[in-house]
């Protein structure tokens, strides 16, 4: 389930990637070029990923017993509605005769689409390993300084 989850996130992220090299060559159509034609099949594949992820979310959620529940599933209900809305926005785009470079720049733009990247980047940074910091041993005249190093680093 997490696996599916972090592959939603991957592919509304690198359609994201994509859109922004898109929006930077300054086409007045997706016709006749390589990317004009993927431009269509990443912004598909994004709306296949956000369809229902936030329900995906939710079902990991209770399977793995996470707890504070409340706050996990008042979260996923905020990436339920930033979804819902970039959904619209991205359906709109592939509803167009023709996709410009411009159209593209704007929807990066889009509040909704920034908002569900937000909601993704703060999921994926919870499903990284746990970070600490210790402190490093102090040579002579040093101050003290510390490192960051991952939770199964540091109790090796």
């Amino acid at each position: 389930m997490v696996t599916e989850i972090c592959s939603r996130c991957n592919t509304v992220e690198e359609c994201y990637e994509f859109m922004l090299a898109y929006a930077a060559q300054g086409l007045s159509s997706d016709d006749r070029s390589q990317s004009g034609k993927q431009i269509r099949e990443f912004l598909q594949r994004a709306v296949d990923a956000l369809s229902g992820l936030a329900e995906a979310c939710i079902a990991a959620v209770k399977a793995n017993g996470l707890e504070p529940a409340e706050k996990y599933l008042a979260f996923l209900a905020v990436l339920d509605r930033d979804a819902r809305d970039s959904l619209c926005a991205i359906e709109l785009v592939l509803a167009q005769s023709t996709i410009s470079s411009q159209l593209i720049d704007n929807l990066n733009a889009s509040m909704h689409l920034r908002a569900v990247l937000t909601d993704l980047f703060l999921l994926g940074e919870m499903n990284k390993p746990t970070r600490t910091i210790e402190p490093m041993t102090k040579p002579e005249g040093m101050l003290g300084l510390v490192s960051i190093a991952s939770s199964d680093e540091y109790l090796r």
